[in-house]
């Protein structure tokens, strides 16, 4: 029986949400009995809350469940449950990639981390800011009411994000996430685009706990990332990955020390193409599915969108989307 082709993409940072409590006790093929005693194990050695402790709260608690020190490996232990959940029997991954904090996941599911050693990049990661956050993110929308791209949105962001430059603040493009932008600064630039950019119902609005990632403003917790986390962490992946240039990571040909430093560096404090990374996945992979893995489905809108700037399969619109996955899904949420 012929395999099908699978491209996974793991989840970011703000995946993990109320709607998403006690994730780990869904039902689900893949055991993960073993994995989630080692790592509520280590996270006990290092004080923290265990995994099953936040997932199994009573209560969402946005102080408790969104800080970067819970979110990342709360986030890891989710979407980990899913990627076992996939049938290798009838199932091949071709390719592994994901958004933001997704890139450390797509090191841990391709192979480039072993279990220690993407508990250690995760946690250490996602508790860079536990004593103070550096700046903040705010998401906007560049896509019209059918999920084309408008050139007007477009212009508007980047006319708004000069002008905030203009009068002293901060401001960078931090993601390229589909139809949206997801721009990063300090106070006074976010605060200028909070107040100057169109409202468009609910945006732009500011990400929860979120800092200044893939921005300039990070480059002292690049530094610091490199004396916490040695380089014997990292090997060559076993399955292809993509990483937030577009760039594919082979098992054979990658050169570990240029990964390492791409991981601590370039992607902590440059730009993320989101975009970039999952047009690379469908057009240099063919895949005949793409699974995104929970926790939540916050990329599902993200990936439509790009399914539709590519015009894939001929989907050219909001509409041809949703439709092409009521009757034969080429998106799996695995979240859903």
């Amino acid at each position: 029986m012929k395999k099908e082709r699978l491209l996974v993409v793991c989840p970011g940072r703000g995946s993990y949400t109320k709607e998403t409590l006690k994730y780990l006790s869904r039902p689900r093929t893949g055991r993960i009995d073993d994995f989630l005693v080692d790592i509520d194990a280590r996270r006990a050695r290092l004080g923290e809350p265990t995994i099953s402790e936040l997932d199994n709260a009573d209560v969402f608690q946005p102080g408790v469940h969104t800080k970067g020190e819970n979110a990342s490996t709360l986030i890891y232990a989710c979407s980990y449950a899913d990627f076992q959940s996939i049938d290798r029997e009838k199932s091949e991954i071709v390719a592994v990639t994901g958004n933001s904090m997704g890139w450390y996941l797509t090191l841990a599911y391709a192979g480039a981390l072993d279990w220690a050693g993407a508990f250690d990049v995760i946690n250490t990661m996602g508790s860079m800011m536990k004593n103070k956050i550096i700046g903040g993110q705010i998401i906007y929308p560049l896509v019209d009411g059918d999920w084309r791209r408008s050139h007007e949105m477009v212009e508007i962001v980047e006319t708004t994000m000069a002008k905030a430059q203009a009068v002293g603040g901060e401001v960078y493009l931090s993601i390229r996430l589909g139809g949206y932008a997801v721009i990063a600064g300090d106070s006074v630039g976010l605060g200028f685009m909070l107040k100057n950019l169109p409202k468009i119902e609910n945006y732009p609005f500011q990400l929860v706990n979120h800092a200044a990632f893939h921005t300039p403003m990070l480059r002292e917790t690049s530094e610091r990332a490199f004396e916490l986390l040695p380089i014997e962490l990292f090997s060559r992946p076993a399955i292809p990955m993509i990483d937030g240039c577009g760039h594919i990571w082979q098992p054979y040909s990658t050169d570990v020390e240029a990964l390492y430093r791409y991981t601590l560096d370039t992607q902590v404090v440059d730009t993320y193409d989101f975009t970039k990374a999952v047009t690379v996945g469908l057009k240099e992979f063919a895949p005949d599915k793409v699974v995104l893995l929970g926790p939540g489905n916050s990329l599902g809108g993200s990936i439509g969108q790009i399914l539709i700037e590519n015009k894939w399969l001929g989907i050219t619109s909001k509409a041809e989307f949703s439709q092409r996955q009521k009757e034969n899904p080429f998106l799996i949420s695995m979240g859903l």
